[in-house]
Parts: structure tokens; sequence; C-alpha cells
């Protein structure tokens, strides 16, 4: 997506009751590539990645599509998701690993492993793929 994009993204996003989080939100997400929103009904924060890096283009190609009224959204696969809240690893990342890991028994550990493995040596995290093995 063009950041070009982004007033029709945020304005559809509305349409389905997903508000900016923040002020300014527009600028925030060209700055950062992330649009911040949250889901009004469910008060569920959403972040969409307007990123390109290679994990994040692979993503994109598996991720699957679904419409929500006049939102088109691509959703990641459960592996990807592991690995995403893996790198940001809060305490609700981890526990969020457990859930999903319980909830889909076949994932891709081999492609799990070597993303998280990739971006534990770009972060400087060498026990990042121990603590998410123990999860899975």
């Amino acid at each position: 997506m063009s950041t070009d994009e982004l007033p029709e993204l945020i304005q559809a996003a509305a349409e389905e009751g997903l508000f900016p989080r923040i002020a300014d939100a527009e600028i925030f997400a060209r700055k950062n590539r992330v649009v911040l929103l949250r889901h009004q009904a469910s008060s569920s924060n959403i972040d969409i990645s307007l990123g390109i890096l290679p994990f994040e283009v692979e993503m994109v190609e598996r991720s699957q599509k679904m419409t929500i009224g006049k939102l088109h959204l691509r959703l990641p696969t459960p592996e990807d998701l592991i690995i995403l809240k893996a790198v940001a690893h809060r305490p609700k990342d981890l526990t969020d690993i457990q859930a999903i890991a319980t909830s889909h028994p076949d994932l891709d550990k081999t492609r799990i492993r070597f993303w998280v493995e990739q971006f534990a040596e770009a972060l400087e995290m060498p026990d990042l793929w121990e603590t998410i093995s123990n999860l899975l």
C-alpha cells in the first residue's frame, strides 16, 4: 500500500468501527509505516503495517484475505503472528504465542524458527528462539 492511500484506508476503517488510536495518525503512519487503529466495539488494537522488509513481503504473500464491509484486509498466518509477537516480546505477546500454539497444533515451526533466529540476530537477542520454542 502506498502512503498516498492512507486517507482512504483510514476512512474505510472508520466506516467499519476502526478509529485511529493517536492524534495525527496519518502523519505517524507516513513516518513509521504503521497505522495504529482501535476497534471501537471491542477496544482491540489493530496495527496495519505498511513496511516492506523481506519478512513482511513473505507475510503478505501468505496472508489470508478478509473483507469486512468495504474494508479489505490481509491477516497474518498463525506462524507469522507468532513471529511478530516474538519480536515484540512483551509479556502479553508471550501469552498470546502460547494461545496461538495451542489452537494451531500443526504450526510450521521450521519457518517460525528461521525468522525468529533472523530477528534475534538483528536485534541482538540471542536467547529469543529458546524462549519462543519453549512456548510452542
